[in-house]
């Protein structure tokens, strides 16, 4: 008794099908063996990329995995395809879940999309003093979905990702140099020549004070109650904050108690009283 008069089906149409099932077989395990050697050597190359950037190692792990899981889920969908498995509905229910997940979550992925920016751009690093969303202070750590900032007063600050990425940052440390401002006040009919010199001789005392650029200073605005001089003055940034206050006190000090003819002025008004009234 034969396949035909046993099953209905003739025997070469029972071999072909038998061929066809084993060439796909075949197919799929070394689209499979493929898919699982590619994931794995496009894993390391992005691990190594990465890693030549001076990543952080939480990006390198993170985005080691990312590609090597989405690389193998392709090989799988593709193994499935190849077997004749149809995964059209099994996309589409995959697709709904991962939709309905994503906008659960969307705010949990923009701040997991804006860590995973910040660690490959690097707008600032861990140690920089920073402003962004309405706050200040030195990065302390940069995670996946938050990054924790300290204020010079020693309080702890978390920024969603998210939002610091999409919005302005300011980084503080990021050059090398920064320039101090400073407005300096002095009363009318008082000696500008002499103003000017002596906060350009107390600015050149500071050590720290750069040259190259030379210090600026000049009459920047005529007030109400003051002549107000703009001094600018270039400083590494390490030495901002001892100019600033160095600057200012000796200032003071020149103005309103060492230095004949320089004052410290304040705010006046002049009443004219009509005799006649």
């Amino acid at each position: 008794m034969n396949t035909e008069e046993l099953f209905g089906i003739p025997q070469e149409e029972i071999f072909s099908t038998l061929v066809e099932i084993g060439i796909n077989l075949i197919i799929a395990i070394v689209i499979f063996i493929i898919g699982m050697r590619l994931a794995k050597f496009f894993s390391k190359m992005v691990a190594k990329i990465l890693e030549k950037r001076d990543s952080d190692k939480g990006l390198i792990s993170f985005m080691n995995g990312l590609v090597g899981g989405l690389i193998k889920v392709l090989t799988v969908l593709t193994v499935f395809s190849q077997l004749g498995i149809e995964m059209t509905s099994f996309i589409a229910i995959l697709g709904a879940a991962g939709l309905a997940i994503g906008m659960a979550f969307s705010g949990t992925l923009s701040n997991l999309a804006g860590g995973v920016m910040l660690l490959i751009f690097k707008p600032f690093t861990v140690g920089d003093y920073v402003e962004c969303q309405g706050e200040s202070g030195t990065v302390k750590e940069i995670q996946i979905f938050h990054t924790v900032l300290t204020t010079p007063d020693n309080k702890t600050i978390i920024v969603p990702n998210g939002s610091l990425y999409n919005g302005n940052i300011t980084n503080y440390s990021m050059q090398p140099t920064r320039r101090v401002d400073f407005t300096f006040g002095f009363g009318y009919g008082e000696d500008l020549k002499l103003a000017k010199q002596t906060v350009l001789d107390i600015v050149n005392s500071h050590p720290k004070v750069m040259q190259d650029p030379e210090p600026f200073v000049k009459l920047g605005s005529l007030g109400d109650s003051s002549v107000n001089l703009t001094v600018r003055v270039w400083a590494k940034k390490e030495d901002y904050w001892d100019i600033h206050f160095y600057v200012n006190e000796l200032v003071y000090e020149k103005f309103d108690q060492e230095v004949d003819g320089l004052s410290i002025p304040y705010p006046q008004m002049d009443v004219h009283v009509d005799g006649n009234a």
